[in-house]
C-alpha cells in the first residue's frame, strides 16, 4: 500500500505558463528506497518540494495514506511524518551533534525522559559514538555530519525520509555508506526512502528509480 501517491500532478509558477512537471504519477512505498533523477532543470527540487509540503500542485493532487495532503496542516506533517536532510546538512555549527539531535526533539516537542540518552542512540544507529557526538559540528568530517544529519531526521520517527542530493558532496566510499543507512531504514525499519540524486551509483543501489524529464508542454 503507497504512504504517499501522485495522482496527474503537475506544477507551474503562477507567473509563468510553462510547466516545471506535467502529469506524474508516482507511488511511494514503506520498505523501500526510491530514487529520483534528471537532469538539470527537470523539476527534481520541485518534486522534493511538493512531497514535502512547502509547495502545492498546480493540478492534480498528492496523497499521504489516501489523505490529500492538502487537507493536513503541512507544518504538522512536515515535524512529523517526513524527516528531511539536504545536500549541505543544515546543522547548526555553534553546538555538537548531540545537541543537534535533542534541539530538533525539542522543535517537534518529543517527550524523552533522558534526550542525551536517545540522541546517543540515534547517533549509534547511523555509526557514530558517543565521543564523536560530542564533538562541535565543524570538527565532523562532511560524511560525518550527513550521518547527524541522518539521525536528527529519525529523531521524531517519521515515516518518509525526503533526501536531497544527500551524497553530493561525499565520496564514493562515503556515499555507499551512507546508501547503506538508508537501505537499513527501508528494509529493516520500514521506513519510505525517497533520494533526490544526480549519482548513477545511488540510483542503481535504490530499490526504485523515477526519471524526471523536462517538459515542454504548455
Amino acid at each position: 500500500m503507497s504512504i504517499l501517491r501522485l495522482e496527474n500532478v503537475s506544477y507551474k509558477y503562477e507567473d509563468d505558463k510553462k510547466y516545471v512537471l506535467k502529469d506524474i504519477n508516482y507511488d511511494f512505498e514503506k520498505g523501500r528506497t526510491y530514487a529520483i533523477k534528471g537532469k538539470s532543470g527537470s523539476g527534481k527540487t520541485t518534486l522534493l518540494s511538493l512531497l514535502s509540503g512547502l509547495e502545492k500542485c498546480s493540478e492534480g493532487k498528492i496523497l499521504y495514506n489516501n489523505q490529500d495532503l492538502n487537507k493536513f496542516d503541512l507544518d504538522k506533517y512536515r515535524n512529523t511524518n517526513i524527516g528531511i536532510i539536504f545536500q549541505s546538512f543544515n546543522l547548526l555549527t555553534s553546538l555538537t551533534a548531540i545537541e543537534n539531535v535533542i534541539l530538533s526533539m525539542d522543535i517537534n516537542h518529543q517527550k524523552e525522559k533522558n534526550k542525551r540518552e536517545k540522541a546517543i542512540e540515534l547517533l549509534k544507529s547511523v555509526g557514530l559514538t558517543e565521543k564523536q557526538g560530542d564533538r562541535r559540528i565543524l570538527k565532523l568530517s562532511g560524511g560525518e555530519q550527513q550521518r547527524v544529519a541522518i539521525a536528527r531526521s529519525l529523531s521524531y520517527n517519521p515515516d518518509i525520509i525526503l533526501a536531497d542530493e544527500p551524497t553530493g558532496n561525499l565520496d564514493f566510499e562515503t556515499e555507499n555508506e551512507i546508501m547503506a543507512i538508508f537501505d537499513t531504514l527501508a528494509h529493516k525499519q520500514n521506513k519510505c526512502v525517497i533520494i533526490v540524486t544526480h549519482s548513477a551509483n545511488v540510483a542503481k543501489k535504490a530499490d526504485v528509480v523515477y526519471e524526471l524529464k523536462k517538459t515542454s508542454q504548455n
